[in-house]
């Protein structure tokens, strides 16, 4: 164990609080919470662990903690460090799945809209919907039903919808607030169980049609009491309450963990999420964490009532959350937390294989490609390539790849400012120095390893602005191909020498993804610089065309070959104005010409 380590481990109280680990770099991996901080912290560094947690622990450099008041002091303080820092080995619940809501919007004349953004505004929210689909069949219902506004901004004459009565007109009638708030209030009702009694009313105004011999009136009627059948009673009722809650349950094997969440909405089990993810912490103060990640990070809609399973400390997730949190005993709820449950245990035994296979292929790669090279594992790798056509419009760029995983918004593009137009070198020495000058200016993580797409001499290139003039440590590699340019050898060393690695060991194919990513990068960039380079080179000094239009017509056209075969009428609708388009039409035809002249020889 390392002597700050031991020495700060002696030092911890036997308090509750958070602590954050961190790295040789002095980046924060890790957020965690304790009841007592010297237990938990302590327990990382004694006894046995599986590989995820080995892994952790190996990258643990040093630690700090932050002692609090209670519980959820503890928990609260966690939320907000993970959110601040973002920790690679903490859960990291991304918005990638998002699910449909209609909201009522706060404006003056309010209306319907399916929205997936969850904003802190003064707009009513219901749901969330299992689909898309699911949630605009209900607005049509509803747009049906209320003659709230249909349309995004209000025309100056009534529509169509004023006349077929879905709609008041604002736009030329005055409408009371108090007629929307009566509105508002039964679309609120409506979509929180009251359908059915809009579903009796309505049966009640066919009868009464129908005796009238208002015969067109009762089927439409009819039509409106089939759709809320179709739409709105398509599910077994789950409860009979009409109350909108989450049921929680998880999982547990092999240090991960998965979470099961159920959204019951007005009774009906519609939709659910899941969670699979490695555990650092017992399962109980995981799903602590878990939860206020959900309804915070995520920005999930908080029901009326959470249902949690036995274990988890309700009163906490009470504190945080303010609204009614259970842990039932029996009954349906109990049943429906076993249901979760079940389903968590189901979930994490078919996914595990495929979480141990891609285990495998990311960081269990770079464990393998560090042991091959006699280094640390590289769990942050740099690759950097060039790219030019004969000399011109000479581009360089940098991908990025944590834990065996590209790491896109590391991404960076280079245009070379001082490099000759045929000088490799001189353009992988200015990338090099650019990368990492600015690294050590905004104090940004270091990689673990570069890679250079090339041999020896763009090699001792890298290694001369690391080593020589930045004063860093950092292992350089290099990537050689074959005839069929593709990824052969990996280079390493001083002096240069090939690291043996079997072509079908993962870490060789972490190489090939690392090479194909930086090779396809540089080249999609170099092609989008030479398309705006020819074309501002052949529009340059027409009159009315700057960089906008020249940005303008490559966006319609796509090339520059279709901009010269365009007519008047398509660069007119291409947004040029038309003594414009008819200079360009006339530069190009003059252009065109003396060529069909000597191809007329």
């Amino acid at each position: 164990m390392k002597e700050l380590i031991q020495h700060k481990l002696s030092l911890l109280p036997d308090l509750p609080g958070c602590y954050l680990m961190k790295d040789r770099q002095g980046t924060i991996i890790y957020v965690g919470k304790a009841k007592i901080l010297k237990n938990r912290v302590r327990s990382y560094f004694t006894g046995s662990h599986d590989a995820k947690t080995q892994r952790l622990v190996g990258e643990i450099e040093d630690f700090e903690y932050i002692v609090t008041g209670s519980d959820i002091e503890a928990l609260i303080l966690e939320l907000n460090l993970i959110k601040q820092y973002d920790p690679k080995f903490n859960i990291m619940l991304k918005d990638d799945k998002t699910y449909p809501y209609l909201k009522l919007t706060a404006e003056r004349h309010p209306k319907l809209i399916v929205t997936r953004q969850l904003k802190k505004d003064k707009g009513k929210y219901f749901g969330p919907y299992p689909n898309a689909t699911a949630a605009h069949e209900t607005k049509k219902l509803l747009d049906r039903l209320y003659p709230y506004r249909k349309c995004y901004q209000l025309p100056d004459r009534v529509c169509l919808y004023y006349h077929m009565g879905q709609c008041l007109a604002p736009c030329v009638h005055e409408v009371k607030t108090e007629t929307y708030k009566e509105m508002i209030d039964d679309i609120s009702r409506f979509l929180n169980g009251g359908y059915k009694h809009v579903k009796k009313e309505l049966t009640e105004k066919m009868s009464v049609a129908a005796e009238n011999l208002e015969f067109e009136r009762a089927k439409e009627y009819r039509e409106q009491i089939a759709n809320i059948e179709a739409v709105m009673e398509k599910q077994t009722m789950m409860m009979n309450d009409f109350t909108d809650r989450d049921v929680f349950g998880y999982a547990v094997e092999k240090g991960w963990m998965c979470v099961q969440v159920f959204f019951v909405r007005q009774g009906k089990l519609i939709e659910r999420d899941v969670s699979i993810f490695p555990l650092y912490q017992s399962a109980e103060e995981e799903m602590l964490t878990f939860i206020g990640q959900f309804y915070g990070k995520s920005g999930h809609l908080l029901p009326k009532e959470i249902l949690l399973p036995e274990g988890i400390n309700e009163e906490i997730v009470q504190e945080l959350l303010k609204v009614n949190v259970l842990v039932p005993q029996r009954g349906k709820k109990k049943d429906l937390v076993k249901l979760s449950m079940k389903n968590a245990v189901i979930s994490l035994s078919q996914k595990f294989q495929l979480i141990e296979r891609q285990e495998q292929r990311t960081i269990g790669a770079c464990e393998d490609l560090g042991e091959a090279m006699n280094i640390s594992p590289p769990l942050r790798i740099e690759a950097f390539d060039n790219s030019h056509t004969g000399g011109v419009d000479p581009v360089s760029a940098m991908v990025s790849f944590i834990d065996g995983k590209p790491n896109r918004k590391d991404y960076r593009k280079y245009k070379t400012k001082t490099a000759a137009a045929h000088d490799d070198y001189g353009a992988m020495r200015e990338v090099i120095r650019r990368r990492y000058t600015r690294v050590l200016k905004d104090d940004l993580p270091l990689p673990d390893l570069i890679i250079i797409d090339g041999g020896k001499g763009q090699m001792e290139i890298a290694r001369e602005v690391i080593e020589d003039e930045l004063g860093l440590s950092i292992p350089i590699a290099g990537l050689a191909k074959d005839d069929k340019h593709q990824t052969a050898q990996l280079l390493y060393g001083n002096p240069v020498e090939t690291v043996p690695l079997k072509r079908t060991s993962e870490a060789f194919y972490l190489l090939q993804r690392i090479q194909d990513e930086v090779h396809r990068f540089v080249i999609t960039f170099h092609r989008q610089r030479r398309d705006t380079n020819s074309l501002t080179s052949a529009l340059d000094g027409l009159p009315g065309i700057g960089p906008k239009r020249k940005k303008q017509l490559l966006k319609h056209f796509g090339s520059m070959k279709k901009i010269k075969e365009a007519s008047t009428d398509q660069l007119i609708e291409a947004g040029m104005p038309t003594k414009v388009a008819e200079s360009i039409m006339g530069y190009f035809q003059e252009e065109i010409e003396p060529e069909e002249i000597e191809d007329g020889k």
